[in-house]
């Protein structure tokens, strides 16, 4: 199908048009998940003191294997008394501060202790068991980079190097409306015809996990000026996302009212399946997404094209999908015109590799099906079938 965009190139013409929104800063114990706007450099040396790793007694190497006596007691947390003499041994407990004048710790349980003395059988090489001040980091190293998402190893070590705020880019404002006469809520009594909206809240969960402010709109009927009104408050959010409503029945009204709102189309229909008929255009700033009404077809083209573009937003370093290796646990036949998204189950091979098992019930109405899921195969377009152990890649879910 010559007409139709790869999913590449549609994710490219995408993320063209994307610009970062602003930065604001933001405390540290809010930042989670939040993406850095500006490399974030540490306040102090880490560890900012000389520390011992262990229990045990802080040394001078030279002086060991001996005995020697304790003159002191150094806690966490408390500097250490006075240097370090020759012919002295401190007790420290791990994470105190290693006095001056010694030069490494020997655990507790190599020595013993007797009479306010420790006897030492062995040597203690220079250096051992001592943190050394600065030895993660020196005070104006970047801890974290600009662009990367503050996950709770970011967070743990930009509080440790003395970082109480961040600069972050703005969380993006997105507005989800679910298109059609037939949907009714969850928790309303079904008429004839009649189905329960799930794309809303699937898209909004999405919306969330990718970083959004997300506000469902209300559902939309089959209507003109219902779709004018909604659409247009739809597009003062930075992304509005709509299900339903994009191919080419006479009730497919989304795109003809957003071109009449003022958004210019991009691209319409990408060669992946599900989710043919996805379009995106731009009005101003806003990115508009229009996504399958099928709700399988609504969650993968998120996947493929929306969650690029919000973490976009956020200046995410690396904002396309991160496909991993796996192997087929059952053959697959492909799509000779356009690339798949099977959904499959995850689980570790007799020689530790990671097999994907291909769900039953592939087809884009079938949600139910798709809750079992934990991962996305690529399944690329071509004749034939992919046999069982075949390589391939896979998008967690």
């Amino acid at each position: 199908m010559a007409d139709l965009l790869t999913i590449e190139e549609a994710q490219r013409l995408i993320l063209e048009r994307v610009r970062p929104l602003p930065a604001e800063r933001v405390p540290l114990a809010e930042a989670g998940g939040r993406v850095l706007a500006e490399d974030a450099a540490a306040i102090v040396d880490l560890p900012p003191f000389p520390s011992s790793a262990m229990d045990g007694y802080a040394v001078r190497s030279a002086e060991t294997p001996g005995t020697l006596p304790v003159v002191a007691r150094i806690a966490a947390g408390r500097p250490a008394p006075r240097k370090l003499q020759a012919g002295e041994a401190m007790a420290i407990a791990t994470g105190g501060v290693v006095p001056e004048g010694a030069d490494a710790v020997i655990p507790f349980e190599y020595v013993v202790e007797r009479d306010n003395a420790v006897e030492i059988p062995e040597p203690v090489a220079p250096a051992a068991n001592v943190r050394p001040r600065g030895g993660d980091l020196r005070a104006g190293d970047t801890v974290v980079g600009r662009g990367v998402a503050l996950g709770p190893a970011q967070l743990g070590a930009l509080a440790a190097a003395g970082i109480a705020e961040v600069a972050c880019a703005a969380r993006p404002r997105a507005s989800v409306v679910a298109t059609g006469t037939e949907l009714r809520s969850p928790g309303e009594e079904l008429g004839p015809g009649e189905v329960y909206e799930a794309n809303g809240l699937i898209l909004a969960a999405q919306l969330r996990s990718a970083g959004a402010l997300p506000e469902r709109l209300a559902i939309v009927a089959d209507d003109e000026d219902a779709h004018r009104e909604t659409l247009g408050r739809g597009l003062e959010a930075d992304v509005l996302v709509t299900s339903g409503g994009v191919s080419v029945g006479p009730h497919d009204l989304v795109r003809r009212v957003e071109a009449e709102l003022g958004v210019d189309e991009v691209f319409w229909r990408v060669a992946v399946k599900p989710g043919k008929p996805v379009s995106f255009g731009v009005r101003e700033s806003t990115l508009v997404f229009g996504l399958p009404g099928n709700p399988v077809s609504s969650f993968v083209g998120f996947e493929l094209f929306v969650r690029p573009a919000v973490l976009a937003l956020q200046g995410h370093s690396n904002p396309l999908p991160r496909f991993e290796p796996g192997r087929l646990a059952g053959a697959l036949k492909r799509n000779e015109a356009r690339d798949q998204l099977v959904r499959a189950r995850t689980r570790s091979g007799d020689e530790g590799d990671l097999l994907l098992e291909p769900l039953t019930g592939q087809d884009s109405h079938m949600i139910a099906r798709a809750a079992a899921a934990d991962a996305l195969v690529l399944l690329p377009r071509g004749e034939g079938e992919l046999p069982a152990g075949a390589a391939v890649q896979y998008l967690r879910i």
